[in-house]
Formats: structure tokens, sequence, C-alpha cells
């Protein structure tokens, strides 16, 4: 009845040859399947749920929406309040509107970027997963193929060639691509932490290089916080790195497991929207339960003092694994950025997605089928990272650490 048997094709495990599980409830840091086995999650909705599963809080602002109606098509005060909320917490951003999902928030940010410049390329890195928006499935990480190309059938080349495909980590040759187009590059896109090929770090300086090129060359800088959010830490990427972009796009984690997503800037820019110039419609932008929702998560669940400790209980698990990654003598290192982490199987830093194509995806199969056979839901493969949430307790984080002891202790005996 459902193509693949799934609603979306990570779900089904297929890129390092599972089968997929049906979660019949969750609860704090853990899932019970339909087949009645109890997992500590580390995947948490592929990123949305920072704010661990069923919390108090967030059910108790949902109740209290919905007694008031579940969708009015009239403005309403939380999404006012909520827009509050993401001003104060990401400085850079200055006006902000609401959409339903990261792909719209994307979305609806490049077509700002061409609608304000009146140009029609944009670049995006090797290896960054934007949305299944059209013109950004390209080379696009998750499962992407080729270069340059459309990574699906349906996108058209004519959609693709407004396309650039730069190399994260390469100053000099964005540089060299910026002059090549030279008054043609309406935007630039970036996940600030390359987050659907492991998980990636900016060379140092290397963020604040794409600002400068951006000024320069009149082109909108568009961090995509979807993922990082502030699963890096209270303000996101943007607040911990120090760079401010143009514009940023929001999604997944401050939406207490709601379809959400946001996307603002600077003032300049947004005020486009407000003449009109540049159009962004959404029946259900704004919805009052997902308001409800992502309020309690920012002012009450996801505090900047609770966020900074999930930070802190990762980086001591990270820390035990990379203990035993030296131990060992293994062929891998572990990376963290806020909430997140993972074991990348190589010996050397991954810098951007040619050198992610190098790495050893068996051993990442082994561990991940290794760890859900023990009680431990991992990302499966490499392509994503793990989550720690405001609801793990230390016990059930540094269970991990003693799965992957075992994992090592059978693959190198």
């Amino acid at each position: 009845m459902i193509p693949g048997g799934v609603n979306s094709p990570v779900r089904a495990f297929r890129s390092v040859g599972g089968t997929p599980f049906f979660t019949k409830s969750a609860n704090g840091a853990r899932l019970t399947t339909a087949d009645d086995q109890e997992l500590v999650d580390f995947v948490l909705t592929w990123g949305p749920a920072i704010h661990g599963h069923n919390d108090p809080d967030i059910r108790a602002a949902i109740r209290e929406a919905l007694d008031r109606g579940t969708s009015f098509g009239t403005p309403n005060p939380l999404e006012v309040e909520m827009a509050e909320l993401i001003l104060s917490c990401v400085p850079a951003v200055k006006k902000v509107r609401m959409t339903n999902s990261g792909t719209e928030a994307t979305m609806s940010a490049i077509r700002l970027a061409r609608g304000y410049t009146g140009r029609n390329k944009i670049i995006k890195f090797s290896g960054c997963y934007h949305g299944h928006v059209d013109s950004l499935l390209v080379k696009a990480g998750s499962g992407a193929l080729t270069q340059g190309n459309p990574d699906s059938a349906g996108v058209t080349p004519g959609t693709a060639a407004d396309t650039l495909v730069a190399e994260y980590n390469n100053l000099p040759a964005l540089s060299a691509l910026f002059d090549a187009n030279a008054g043609q590059i309406a935007g630039l896109i970036v996940e600030p932490f390359p987050a659907n090929v492991g998980l990636i770090l900016p060379d140092a300086g290397f963020l604040a290089g794409l600002r400068e090129l951006c000024t320069k060359h009149g082109t909108v800088l568009i961090f995509d916080e979807v993922k990082t959010g502030i699963t890096a830490g209270w303000g996101g990427a943007t607040g911990v790195l120090g760079v401010q972009p143009d514009l940023i796009a929001l999604a997944k984690s401050i939406g207490g497991g709601f379809p959400i997503g946001a996307f603002g800037g600077k003032a300049e820019y947004m005020d486009v929207i407000t003449t009109g110039k540049v159009m962004h419609l959404g029946t259900y932008n704004g919805n009052p339960l997902v308001m409800a929702a992502a309020r309690a998560v920012l002012s009450e669940v996801c505090t900047p003092s609770v966020t900074q400790g999930t930070a802190e209980l990762n980086e001591r698990l990270l820390a035990a694994c990379n203990d035993i990654i030296v131990s060992a003598s293994l062929p891998a290192h572990t990376v963290q950025f806020g909430a997140k982490g993972c074991i990348t199987w190589s010996v050397n830093q991954v810098r951007n997605y040619r050198d992610y194509k190098e790495t050893d995806f068996d051993l990442a199969f082994a561990q991940w089928i290794h760890g859900i056979n023990r009680g431990v839901l991992l990302p499966p493969g490499l392509d994503e990272q793990w989550l720690i949430s405001v609801m793990h307790t230390d016990a059930e984080v540094m269970h991990y650490a003693d799965v992957f002891q075992e994992f090592v202790s059978e693959l190198t005996h």
C-alpha cells in the first residue's frame, strides 16, 4: 500500500541492508517497537526530538491549545510569541516566517534570495542535503550518486542547471566559482556543519570566508540550521560560531515533535515578503497546536542551561568512545558538535564529501546492527549522527559506550 513500505526512504534502512521496524510508543529516551523490543533512542526522529519523547510540559501545552481549536486560518497569539522566542534565541534573525517543514524553510529562503537579488543561480556544497527541493537535489548527500546532475528522476536538467556545486572547506575553489559566475549568484546555502555525511566540521576561517565572499559578490548567505538548530547549543550554530548569515532556515528541534519550519534573517531581505514582491504562502503556517508545542520547547524544556548540560553529557560519551578507539588502535575517530556526535570510520578527519566517500561503510553498518540487537538505536550507516536528548540519563548514554566496547572487543578478537 505504501511505496517501499515507508513514508520516507531513510526509515527503510535499505542503504545498510536492514529491514524497517515499527514503533508503537515512545517515552523519555526510549522507543517500544510493535514487537515489544525496547530501544534506547539515539536517532530521536532524525533530529527533532532533543526534548525527548512524550515530555509532560509539551503535552500540557498541546492539551491547553487543543481545547481552543486545531486550526484557525487567521493569525493567532502563539505565532507572535514563537517569533519573539526565535528572535531571542537567534539574534541574527530580525524577522521570521513560519513554515511546516525544513524543506519549506530552505525553499522559501532560496526564493527570497532570488527575489531580492534578481539573480537565478544558487551555490550549494557537495554532500549537503537541504530537503527535497528540486533545485537542491544535486549532489545532496544521504545517498547522492552523481556530480552536478539531479539525484532524483523528476528533477529537470533546467532546474538543476541553476544550482552550482562547490566543495566544502575549499575557499580557493569557491572563490573561483564566484568569479566565473560574477553577478549571477543569488544565494549560497550551507549547513554550517554538514550533517548528512556523518558530521563534518568547518576548517578555521571557512565560514567567515563564506561571509566575506558573499558580501563581496552581493550574494545572500543562507545558513541551513534545520539539523543544527538548538541541538548545536542555544542560538544554534550561528550563536556558537559567531558568523552572521543573511538568512537562516530552522526546523526539527524547535518543534516539539510536530511538523515545523521557519526562515528569517535581516529585515531588508524579509521585507520583500511584506511588499508582496516575493510570495510565501501556507495554510498551516503558524498552526496553533504546533506553536504551542514549539513555545514549550524553547521556553520550558530546552532552555540554555539544559541544552548545555545535554551537550556536556554527549561530550562524556564521545570521550569514552574515543578512549576505546585509541586503546584498540582502530581506524576511526569521534566527532561532536553540541548534542550531536558520531564515530567516523576513517583515521583522518573528514573535511568534505570526497573524504566521506572514502570511509568504511561496512564497519559503520556492523556497528549499527550490533547496537540495535542490544537495545541501542543509532542512525544506520554514516549518513547521520546520533543525538542526545534532554531526557537521556547518564546511565542510558554511557550504556552505549559499554555496547561500543563490546563491539570493538568482538571486532578485534
